[in-house]
């Protein structure tokens, strides 16, 4: 999923940087919510760890 938004990252830096308006806000945007989705599911997996504790 990280990988996701750091696609859309690039293709939204080179199409910002060809001038194509849309096509990077809207990469852009994608990028933003694949990032905030991976770190929720980071921060769940990490609690879900925890509180699960070592197996034998």
């Amino acid at each position: 999923m990280l990988w996701w938004a750091a696609c859309f990252l690039v293709i939204a830096l080179v199409a910002a940087v060809f001038g194509f308006g849309g096509i990077a806000s809207a990469s852009a945007g994608i990028a933003q919510v694949l990032f905030v989705i991976f770190i929720v599911l980071f921060i769940v997996a990490m609690i879900a760890r925890a509180v699960r504790g070592r197996t034998p």
